[in-house]
């Protein structure tokens, strides 16, 4: 259901495509007429480390979103959206891209990553829907892994108080011409995923 306002975490790793989703919800909302405010914190983003935004569409102040405030959370990647489901309001939504990264430690056999469905249980026990998406699959039958995050973009814009045409008018604006089809696609297939 949409509503005038929405408050969005977006979680994943360094690579991923976390900031791309807010500057293309950001443009979007302006170019709606809403209000919109972010910020992002990311550590060692460039070595697989967790980068987060805040996006609070229809917003006046503060670009924070408070933890048990979020209406969706938005993850990349399984492990993070665990990581920050605190974020996420008892009537909130999950939407967890379901293809894991592997961080160093995993990969050198030091510790293990969880099974999904240890990741999703408890979330269903946080918020009100979890959703679970094989982005990166429907990102490569778009032509390319890679748009993951514009797979998952598409499944955020059922809950945004934002036209989903000018949601693709604005991903139009931010992506090099080269890889727009590829990324349309993408779209598509994630507002498919969630309908």
């Amino acid at each position: 259901m949409r509503t005038s306002k929405c408050d969005v975490v977006v979680v994943g790793v360094g690579g991923q495509g976390v900031i791309l989703i807010s500057e293309i919800i950001g443009r979007a909302a302006l170019k709606s007429d809403l209000t919109v405010r972010g910020a992002e914190t990311h550590g060692m983003a460039q070595r697989g480390g967790s980068v987060v935004n805040y996006i609070r569409v229809g917003c006046r102040y503060s670009a924070m979103v408070s933890p048990g405030k979020a209406d969706v959370l938005l993850a990349l990647e399984p492990a993070e959206a665990l990581r920050y489901a605190h974020f996420l309001s008892p009537e909130g939504t999950a939407l967890v891209n379901t293809k894991p990264v592997m961080p160093v430690t995993v990969t050198t056999g030091v510790a293990t990553y969880p099974q999904i469905e240890e990741i999703i249980e408890p979330l269903t026990r946080m918020c009100k829907e979890v959703k679970t998406i094989d982005a990166t699959s429907l990102a490569a039958q778009a032509g390319h892994p890679q748009a993951a995050n514009v797979v998952m973009l598409g499944a955020l814009s059922k809950y945004l108080p934002i036209e989903r045409e000018v949601l693709a008018e604005a991903l139009e604006e931010t992506v090099p011409p080269k890889f727009l089809e590829i990324n349309k696609k993408a779209l598509e297939l994630g507002k498919i995923e969630v309908e």
